[in-house]
């Protein structure tokens, strides 16, 4: 039997900030290489805050504040 895997990103922008979500952290790394061969990114690593919206992470969820 031949097991196939389906992931995505999410890309949401917000004026000049981009958050990139996946739960599949190979699809947010292959993501970010995309994006950045095409465009001048900084990648300032996991998010915390964006839009005066926190963001707390479990292991099996994202929680907002």
């Amino acid at each position: 039997m031949l097991k196939t895997y389906k992931f995505y990103a999410i890309i949401c922008l917000y004026e000049d900030d981009m958050l990139i979500l996946s739960y599949n952290d190979h699809m947010i790394k292959s993501t970010k290489k995309i994006l950045t061969n095409k465009f001048d990114m900084k990648d300032l690593s996991v998010v915390n805050v964006i839009t005066r919206v926190k963001i707390f992470r479990t292991l099996d969820r994202f929680i907002l504040s």
